[in-house]
Order: structure tokens, then sequence, then C-alpha cells
């Protein structure tokens, strides 16, 4: 099957993009450089091509109402330009993908709309399951995204650029906030959120096909560093935020990743997964996910074995090189009695055995 190309795409190979098959598209995984783009968000600020990740729109009567049905989480706690990160789960308990939700408000005295971003290797299936759940309850369901560009500028410096690009003040914009910038140069509002993947301060914009790539542009000639997914593997593992499919998969329970904070089973709706997960919080779960720091420069990687006095009790889920601590860190699902602060394990590296020691997470946190 042919690889997907996003409207970057061919900025991006321009731009010395190292392109790389990724959930069914070619993507950059690199243009300058991991460290210097890493350090350049860390540092100054970055823009990632992220329109491989889904989009959709739902319109209609009480649209939290209905997507509650889906989500653990209280939807009713977000408000107007207002967002939370969530997930999606199936009947187990079990992560099917995570995503945030935007409430964008109403659209007229009957009707209200939300934006979902949802993960690219998810989208197909997160939007047909939506979509048979959704439109019973009559709200439509259509693709937000369409033809256009999702983009991510991260970075210390990179709201202060969106300030004067739009003549804006977004020192009342929260994280999480959300609203309609007009940016120098466009055609149209482009829907801009303060979330982001990197631990940093920053931006997700969507625009549209004709948009996106001046956008893209006019930010190069501003001297933002193009990024790729390789810096934005390591980037988001310092914040210790969790990547689907290696953290946490469809049988893992929000418990189980850490994600507890997610479940609000105080609220009376009833959600797809929740009698499971009432189970679970009774029992409490089998496994933790914690953060890892290595001894020496062994990286630990996907799928390693953690070890306790030389037997197997769990896996590394994600690990790299930290660019910015200089060491090798790690996220591990392991047995709740070992996953307290200061534990001596170790992670198997190619046939030995290399200490590592639970530590808090996230690894890194902005100031």
């Amino acid at each position: 099957m042919a690889l997907l190309h996003t409207p970057l795409h061919d900025l991006c190979r321009e731009g010395g993009g190292r392109m790389v098959p990724f959930a069914g598209w070619e993507m950059p995984v690199q243009f300058s450089g991991l460290i210097q783009e890493h350090k350049a968000v860390r540092e100054r600020m970055g823009m990632f091509d992220i329109s491989h990740m889904g989009v959709l729109r739902l319109d209609g009567p009480k649209p939290k109402d209905a997507l509650q049905q889906l989500v653990p989480t209280d939807l009713h706690r977000i408000g107007p330009g207002e967002a939370c990160y969530t997930v999606l789960l199936n009947d187990r308990g079990g992560i099917r993908d995570d995503l945030i939700v935007y409430d964008r408000g109403a659209l007229d005295a009957d009707r209200g709309s939300l934006v979902l971003v949802i993960n690219a290797a998810c989208a197909d299936n997160d939007t047909a399951w939506i979509r048979e759940r959704m439109e019973p309850a009559g709200l439509t369901v259509t693709d937000s995204k369409a033809d256009g560009v999702l983009l991510a500028l991260q970075g210390p410096q990179a709201i202060p650029l969106l300030e004067r690009l739009s003549g804006s003040d977004l020192s009342g914009l929260p994280r999480f906030g959300h609203r309609d910038l007009t940016l120098e140069g466009l055609s149209q509002p482009v829907f801009t959120a303060r979330t982001g993947y990197t631990g940093e301060d920053g931006a997700e914009l969507l625009l549209s096909a004709a948009d996106g790539p001046k956008f893209w542009k006019q930010l190069l000639e501003e001297g933002v560093t193009p990024c790729g997914l390789g810096a934005r593997d390591t980037l988001r593992l310092e914040a210790a935020m969790h990547l689907y499919g290696q953290d946490m998969d469809a049988d893992t329970t929000p418990f189980e990743a850490g994600l507890g904070w997610l479940v609000h089973l105080e609220m009376p709706a009833d959600f797809v997964g929740r009698q499971a997960l009432e189970r679970a919080a009774e029992v409490g779960p089998s496994r933790r996910l914690v953060g890892l720091k290595l001894q020496g420069r062994a990286i630990a990687r996907h799928d390693y074995p953690v070890l306790h006095n030389g037997e197997r009790i769990g896996i590394v889920t994600s690990g790299t090189w930290s660019p910015t601590l200089e060491e090798p860190i790690a996220l591990a699902s392991v047995p709740p009695a070992l996953a307290k602060v200061g534990t001596e394990l170790s992670v198997e590296i190619r046939g030995k055995a290399q200490p590592a020691t639970v530590v808090k997470r996230p690894f890194y946190r902005r100031a």
C-alpha cells in the first residue's frame, strides 16, 4: 500500500527532512539532527508537521452527553474554549486510543460542537467506531482536517511569536485553552490550541491546505527550526507523556498506565468499560508505569526486560537518551510493590543487566 503524504511533505523533503514510514504516512524523522532539533524546542522554538493525526468534529444536540458514553473523564468539567485529555476504552477497560477533546461551544440554541484530535495509527478505526455511536444520537461526525495541515509550534518563544504574527495578547489563553486566530498573511482564521506533546509551552494549529504550506514557509523565515519524529519522541519522553501502542494499549487500563486521574467514577454517566474499571479500582492494578533512570550510557528500548534481583518482573515501554539531562531514561511497567521512587532495579540490555532506579515523573519539567 502506498504511503500517504501530508500537504507539507514536499516542503519537508526540500528542507532536508529524512523521510520514513510512520502509521501509513511518509513523515520526516529529522532535519538538521535530533539533538539540535530537541534543544531548539527546549531553548527557543521548533515546528512539527503533525498533519498525519486525525481531527474529527462532532456537531449536534448535547455532544458532550453523547461522547461521555465513550470516555471515563467528566466532559462537563470543561466549557467553551477549554479542552481535556482523555482516553477511549473497550469493554475490558483497556485503552483503545488517547485523545484531546476541545469544546467549541454552541452552534445555536440547540446544538454544540466538539473537536477531537486522535492518533494517526488509530484514526480510521476510531472514526468508524465514534461515528457508529454518535450518529444514532443525532450528531454529525466530520473530518475537520480534511486535506489541511495540523502544525505544532513548540518552545518558550512560540507564544510570543504567535502574538506578534496575530497582533493578539495570548497571556489569558491557558494551557489547553483554544481560540481562532487571524494570522498575518493567511486567508482564514486558524484554530489555535495551547496544547502540545513536548513538555514546553506552545500551540497546535489547524490550517487550510492553502494556508498550511504558506505558514510553514513564514515560520522558516522567522527562524523556527523544523523538527521531525525523532525529536518529538525524545521531547515527549522527557516530559513522561504516553505514546499509544507502547506505554498503553488495548490491554492496559488507565490505572495501569498511570492515568487513573482521567477516570471519574464519581460521575453517574455510564461509559464503555465502566464496570471493568470499577472492578479494577476495587482490587488495584497488577502493574504500574514508572520512570527509570539508568546508570551509564546504555539505552533501554521498548520491550526490554526489567529485572529485580536477577528475575524478570516487567518491561520497558519507552526508552531513550535524554538530550536535556544527558542520561538514559525510560518508562517501564512493573509490579506495584516495586513502583516506589528510589527502588533499585535493572534493565537487560544486550544480555547485560544495567542498573536503574525508579524516579519521579516527569523527568523534565519546564521552569
